[in-house]
């Protein structure tokens, strides 16, 4: 299979050049407390169906390939530990969505996206008036989604929980719920595959179980099973990722063995909010691809990932000991300090224990 280009990281990044909208951050003076309440918002019909983030791309036709199982199943990626997600609410007037964010405790930022697109940053320094952006380009079935930030790092470490997707329905009002991709529904899709390190779009490492969609098709913030890879949550983009394409996270030649395959994906529940058991459901040996669809595929360029020697037991034996300029994948386990830690995310130089790091490494207990 030809080398493919590698795709776009989008945290933080100049997402503005997609020319998708113009946002405008407003931070102003407090507003009465039912100023929801008394917005009369416009039906939103006549707004225009919703753009594919990065404007002006084709992606090239492509076809399936050969496939070789992965070598390991992924399993619901778990953000239940992490700070739980603000709320939002939001109204279209006069063409535009203001979109109020709850504050939570001890963020310090936030960031709102619609579709995927950044829509707007806002830093709190303890002002007392809400905290709104508006997006001056909404478009019809939009999901809008805000993450919290601890810190100004802007790291995988220092975000909290995703939220779920916020609808614009039609009566011109966000709220959560299932649109139309609710719990059970099926999509036939071409699945592809990449292997990047760093942050994806959403600001999470990329790893295992964190999958590329278009957000208009499958909203960030889902979970979905794919057959013969596990269960994705939807948390990054990609340039060729683009209608019914979605693009899966495998480590090194993994992902160049997965190719280009078609498969029916089944959209979940949040397995870790629902009662329901995060056990991926997906079988490991799918039936035989469909026919080729004619969607492309976002790069799998090989990299290298670190071993793992076998998880040890609290007061076992103390695993190699971490390297600062070792990088790690989920799997791998170091000992530092006289205490054993498995790796959860790709890292490089997060120090195992320290307070920034405890969304990398999991402490496993005390090695001699």
């Amino acid at each position: 299979m030809p080398p493919l280009p590698r795709r776009a990281r989008l945290w933080f990044a100049a997402v503005a050049t997609a020319a998708v909208a113009v946002c405008t951050l407003l931070l102003g003076s407090p507003a009465p407390a039912n100023a929801d309440a008394a917005r009369q918002p416009e039906a939103a019909s006549s707004l225009p169906a919703c753009p594919f983030w990065a404007s002006g791309i084709t992606p090239p036709a492509r076809t399936t390939t050969p496939w070789v199982a992965p070598l390991q199943t992924a399993p619901a990626v778990n953000f239940s530990t992490r700070q739980a997600a603000p709320t939002i609410t939001g109204t279209l007037e006069n063409g535009q969505v203001t979109v109020t964010v709850s504050p939570v405790p001890n963020a310090v930022a936030y960031k709102v996206w619609r579709d995927g697109v950044d829509i707007g940053y806002i830093s709190y320094w303890g002002q007392t008036g809400p905290l709104t952006v508006t997006d001056t380009s909404p478009c019809q079935g939009a999901s809008y989604d805000v993450v919290a930030m601890y810190d100004t790092s802007n790291s995988d470490a220092s975000l909290g929980q995703l939220s779920v997707p916020y609808w614009l329905g039609a009566d011109g009002t966000l709220a959560p719920g299932a649109g139309d991709v609710s719990v059970g529904t099926q999509i036939p899709m071409m699945v592809t595959s990449y292997d990047n390190n760093g942050q994806t779009a959403a600001g999470y490492n990329a790893q295992l179980g964190v999958c590329a969609t278009d957000p208009r098709v499958i909203p960030w913030g889902t979970y979905f099973t794919v057959p013969g890879y596990g269960t994705c949550y939807a948390a990054d983009l990609g340039t060729w990722i683009q209608n019914d394409t979605v693009d899966i996270w495998l480590p090194g030649d993994q992902a160049n063995n997965w190719g280009v395959q078609d498969r029916t994906v089944t959209v979940i529940a949040d397995p870790y909010t629902s009662g329901t058991s995060p056990t991926a459901s997906a079988s490991p040996t799918p039936s035989a691809p469909a026919s080729p669809s004619p969607s492309p595929t976002a790069s799998a360029s090989p990299s290298p990932s670190a071993s793992a020697s076998a998880s040890p037991t609290s007061g076992g034996t103390c695993a190699v000991v971490w390297s600062s300029s070792t990088s790690y994948t989920p799997g791998a386990v170091v000992s530092y300090n006289g205490e054993n830690y498995t790796s959860t995310f790709d890292s490089t130089g997060a120090v195992p224990g320290a307070p920034t790091s405890w969304a990398v490494w999991t402490a496993d207990g005390p090695c001699g």
